[in-house]
């Protein structure tokens, strides 16, 4: 078969061939001498950085690296300025490939890598999709994303879409009426998996199961979902796996990295240890042990053309005890380190704990399709809801006693019916957000 996918990328100056080696390379060195490999990759990014980069050089503040501990945090804000200060010698802005994070951490920037590093993204990509079956030149995607909607980043999207052979279904309004015309693509077109935002493909799973419908049964070319962006709760899961007929696959990835974790076949969210360096830290910035919540911080081992060393996501993790150096398993994500409620007994709760109690008691009867709570006050949070009926007394009494149970009493809450909710200008839905 012609490959347009891979064509494509060649025709954009991603050296493929060579970074699909470099990675089978990687993946072939055996247990024993991954740490000597991760050392080597660590100290030549770090040194390629403090000797061609004079934005990494002010924020090391040191001409020759000794101890990695005692190298900085990199973070979103340092990232806060024209990326022309931030690139490498010898590269700039027409020969790497740049792109911008989609700000949903509340701190957007634009970012570089060089194209042998982007090559390598898309290589891991491509390699873990195979997992599944899945290849990017012939397998058909139906894709659950936003999209510009302004007219030349519209056709310039759709077009990268019929060259990445994916069908894209706009996610900014998710009526009834427009779930039923998905469900009519879904009947016609022959599509061998999903992938998208979380929550808009539960809220697909939500109609198909109002309407007692099993997605492959009308799909049966369907093999597999992948899900990314958004927190994938376990009752969540359950629901696409019997909606949809077909494995439901967890994706964390950040778009200035990589794919950082992917579940493998045996249901591990196995992290990238071929390209990716991730350490979970404390607060002194001192790695936790395995098994303990920690800060995410990452380290890009190939991009030459603008640093991303120790550099914090501002997410929360835990690695599994299980983890070794070649295959990190990453047992829980929790949440945004800025997605923290602060309650009046000084307590700190990830803002995600409302939201997975709420959730447990809201969605019994399949009335409320989805929900977002906002932290106004200390002691005060909103409730916004899409519903069929409004909540009644005895729903909105009930939630309030779980979050008095699981987090404190003498909470303030207020419940808003919607048509919609807000998402990002990617589509993205943000569950929780303090405005304190």
């Amino acid at each position: 078969m012609f490959k347009i996918f891979d064509l494509t990328l060649k025709i954009n100056g991603f050296p493929m061939k060579e970074a699909k080696a470099e990675l089978q390379k990687n993946i072939a060195i055996p247990e024993e001498n991954f740490g000597d490999f991760i050392e080597q990759k660590k100290i030549e990014i770090v040194n390629f950085h403090l000797n061609n980069n004079s934005f990494y050089k002010n924020l090391a503040q040191t001409k020759s690296f000794v101890n990695w501990a005692d190298l900085p945090i990199l973070n979103k804000t340092n990232l806060q300025k024209p990326l022309s200060e931030r690139l490498s010698l010898g590269y700039h802005e027409k020969s790497v490939y740049v792109n911008k994070t989609s700000g949903s951490s509340g701190h957007p920037f634009i970012f570089a890598k060089d194209k042998f590093c982007h090559a390598l993204t898309w290589s891991s990509n491509i390699y873990r999709f195979g997992w599944y079956g899945i290849d990017f030149n012939s397998s058909y995607q139906a894709r659950f994303y936003g999209i510009p909607l302004d007219f030349i980043g519209n056709k310039k999207e759709r077009f990268k879409d019929f060259l990445s052979h994916r069908f894209r279904f706009s996610i900014f309004n998710l009526s009834d009426e427009i779930l039923e015309g998905f469900l009519n693509d879904f009947k016609t077109k022959k599509f061998d998996y999903i992938n998208g935002y979380t929550s808009s493909i539960v809220l697909f799973a939500k109609f198909l199961q109002k309407k007692n419908i099993i997605l492959n049964e009308i799909c049966p070319t369907l093999k597999v979902c992948m899900v990314t962006s958004e927190m994938l709760f376990e009752e969540d899961k359950q629901l696409l796996e019997k909606q949809f007929g077909i494995p439901i696959v967890n994706e964390y990835g950040a778009s200035e990295l990589d794919l950082i974790a992917f579940q493998n076949p045996e249901g591990e969210w196995q992290i990238n240890s071929e390209t990716l360096f991730v350490e979970i830290l404390d607060d002194n910035n001192l790695a936790v042990s395995n098994g303990t919540s920690g800060r995410i911080v990452i380290t890009s081992l190939y991009n030459k053309a603008h640093p991303f060393i120790r550099y914090d996501l501002g997410d929360i993790g835990i690695l599994d005890e299980k983890s070794t150096l070649k295959k990190p398993i990453l047992k829980k994500l929790i949440g945004r380190t800025n997605d923290v409620a602060v309650l009046p007994s000084g307590k700190k709760s990830p803002g995600l704990t409302f939201y997975y109690v709420t959730k447990s008691i809201i969605e019994d009867d399949g009335n409320v399709k989805e929900f977002i709570i906002k932290q106004i006050k200390i002691d005060s949070f909103e409730i916004d809801y899409v519903s069929e009926f409004e909540l009644n007394g005895e729903q909105i009494e009930q939630i309030e006693k779980a979050i008095s149970l699981y987090l404190e009493p003498h909470l303030f809450f207020s419940f808003n019916r919607k048509e919609t909710l807000e998402r990002t200008n990617r589509g993205k839905l943000k569950q929780f957000t303090s405005l304190l």
